[in-house]
């Protein structure tokens, strides 16, 4: 049995170091920092984000995210991190994977936010050069897709000092904060520069 476990895949997304933070799998113990950090936030993150739950920032919410997340590495369709401060430990925001594209594509998808005490001191942006190792190397992924809203220009800021170039404009891509809004397109691949 232990032979045919090691073979399975993990359910957590692994630890990536970068510099100034470090990144890691959420966990259950992670529920009251991820809470309260979500919360002190809302009003900033609003603008930025799908509309949240109403049960968003339940514990019972938060176990159901882990068990979905915990099942999209297993299935190597998207690796969740939260974002820590490798000074105190802090949590400073998330970046996830997502929609691993196989076969042909070899593609995902690029997602982050910070908590609103931290955005601004470049914590997102070392996480995502942290993280790009671990997609174009451990995963093989050839090309990493970012979309941010047309006005949102520290997440631009963002992905242009970590090498994205902006593709274009997709229209009524996502809908944020309860409408359809048009995103800037951005990507890297595997032999860009970074």
């Amino acid at each position: 049995m232990v032979f045919l476990k090691s073979m399975t895949r993990p359910e957590v997304a692994p630890l990536v170091r970068g510099r100034g933070v470090y990144l890691r799998g959420p966990m259950m113990s992670d529920y009251g920092e991820w809470a309260e950090l979500r919360t002190r936030s809302r009003a900033f993150l609003t603008p930025w984000e799908p509309t949240w739950p109403a049960d968003d920032l339940t514990r019972a919410a938060f176990r159901r995210r882990l068990r979905r997340y915990m099942r999209d590495v297993r299935e190597d369709a998207a690796y969740p991190f939260f974002i820590f401060r490798a000074e105190d430990d802090a949590l400073v925001g998330g970046c996830t994977i997502s929609n691993v594209q196989r076969g042909v594509q070899q593609s995902c998808a690029l997602g982050y936010w910070a908590g609103e005490p931290y955005a601004g001191n470049g914590y997102v942006t070392a996480a995502v050069k942290a993280l790009m190792p671990f997609v174009f190397d451990e995963l093989r992924l050839h090309r990493v897709q970012a979309a941010c809203l047309i006005d949102n220009e520290r997440s631009k800021a963002v992905l242009r000092k970590c090498g994205f170039k902006e593709e274009g404009i997709a229209r009524e891509y996502l809908k944020i904060n309860g409408q359809w809004h048009d995103h800037a397109v951005f990507a890297l691949l595997s032999g860009d520069p970074r």
